[in-house]
């Protein structure tokens, strides 16, 4: 590891992560690390007019591509009237002595190398290595803006930035390590290597002692052997086993349907592998198990013989255009979104409370304030029926339009009621 923390800013490994959509009617961060980003980003600004730009500015969407590597934040900006930016904002990079304390204590305090090691930065981190020495997070005069657009100091373009990255940050708080100067995967072998040093000390000293510290003990177990490289996904369809067209089928059963039902279960089969697979499966939540209801709708979604069509629609009990709407539904949201399209209920409590303060910010910046919906339990009606959000249990909203006398589904859940009523508009 020697070496860490020299050259100029930019070299080393880079992320890139694509534009965000804009932030209406939303706060910029969520986590612990976003919201310490912005205070120590709003603590630290010397004009406050330029962070008030900026922040506009990112709500808006205007903040490209964002790149982070060591020492250097780069994204493409844009100006209201189109005009685009290179835009960068530079971040001291940690020497080798900064990053030998911050790796020392972390691999001095068994919980924070566990959460290091599970991919997760716990925030009692932060205070730590600032008590010693070791700012994390960016101080006065710590960010240095560079700005196309001709400005000497921090301009709207970078403060945008800036604040894009706590948005970042959210997803992913090891961002503020690689900005300043490793890796994810460094810190965590630079990790693996202390704890390896720490156990191999433990082994010695067990056998010149009765006992071994706890500490080291705790630790032992996080020295794992890499696993075994994942089976690969069979590429192209999954064909499954044709059925023996010789034989005469039993009566009642429909040769055409179980075909389908083999093909379905297969291509099941091959996405669960896949997703089991993919990098970060580990981390993911476990879905819930689907209803047989659920299960009716995706079979629905993969079939195009209007006779399995019909067969699936007769065992959910619903009409053809019913199990249309469904099948929409489940494009758009799986069976969460089902569940939104057929399942009326009334927010009390907690849940209207929330629901109508998202609705009060959610168009707090636009001139005209929010439009005028008409409320009935978790729908929000247009005046003239033609446009409608609906509320679920997690607090998502779903937009959709009357089409033919029916509510179809137009788009997937948003966090904020304004993103969904901009779907509605948009179409």
């Amino acid at each position: 590891m020697s070496g860490y923390g020299d050259g100029a800013a930019g070299d080393g490994p880079e992320r890139t992560f694509e534009a965000l959509p804009p932030a209406r009617g939303r706060g910029f961060a969520v986590t612990w690390w976003g919201q310490a980003w912005l205070r120590a980003l709003e603590g630290s600004a010397l004009d406050g007019e330029q962070l008030k730009r900026g922040r506009r500015c990112a709500r808006g969407g205007a903040v490209g591509a964002v790149s982070v590597r060591p020492g250097r934040l780069t994204a493409v900006v844009a100006d209201p009237d189109g005009t685009r930016h290179r835009t960068d904002v530079l971040l001291q990079r940690f020497g080798p002595a900064e990053w030998d304390r911050f790796l020392g204590l972390a691999a001095a305090e068994s919980g924070h190398i566990a959460a290091l090691l599970d991919r997760e930065m716990p925030p009692e981190l932060a205070q730590d290595a600032a008590a010693a020495g070791v700012e994390l997070l960016p101080g006065t005069g710590d960010l240095d803006p560079r700005c196309a657009c001709g400005e000497w100091d921090h301009c709207a373009h970078t403060a945008a930035l800036c604040y894009q990255l706590a948005r970042l940050l959210d997803r992913d708080p090891f961002l503020l390590l690689l900005l300043r100067g490793l890796g994810e995967h460094e810190v965590l072998d630079a990790l693996r290597e202390r704890s390896a040093s720490v156990v191999a000390g433990a082994h010695g000293a067990a056998r010149r002692a009765p006992g071994v510290d706890a500490a080291e003990a705790f630790a032992a177990w996080q020295i794992l052997p890499p696993l075994p490289e994942p089976p690969r996904v069979p590429a192209g369809p999954v064909q499954p086993a044709l059925l023996d067209v010789e034989a005469e089928p039993g009566e009642g059963l429909d040769p055409g349907a179980v075909e389908f039902l083999a093909e379905a279960a297969a291509g099941e089969a091959r996405r669960l592998l896949a997703a089991a697979v993919a990098p970060g499966h580990e981390a993911q939540e476990l879905r819930p198990e689907r209803s047989f209801a659920d299960d009716l709708v995706r079979l629905a979604a993969a079939a195009e013989d209007v006779r399995v069509l019909a067969r699936l629609a007769a065992a959910g009990g619903r009409d053809r255009p019913g199990l249309a709407r469904a099948v929409r539904a489940w494009r758009y949201g799986g069976p969460a979104a089902v569940s939104v399209l057929e399942e009326a209920w009334q927010p009390d409590g907690e849940p209207a409370a929330r629901a109508r303060a998202a609705l009060a910010a959610a168009w707090a910046d636009e001139p005209g304030g929010p439009p005028a919906l008409e409320c009935a339990g978790n729908r929000w009606t247009a005046p003239d029926g033609s446009a409608q959000l609906r509320l679920d249990r997690a607090g998502h909203w779903w937009p959709y339009r009357q089409e033919g006398g029916h509510w179809e589904p137009a788009g997937a859940a948003e966090t904020d009621p304004a993103s969904a009523w901009a779907v509605l508009g948009d179409a």
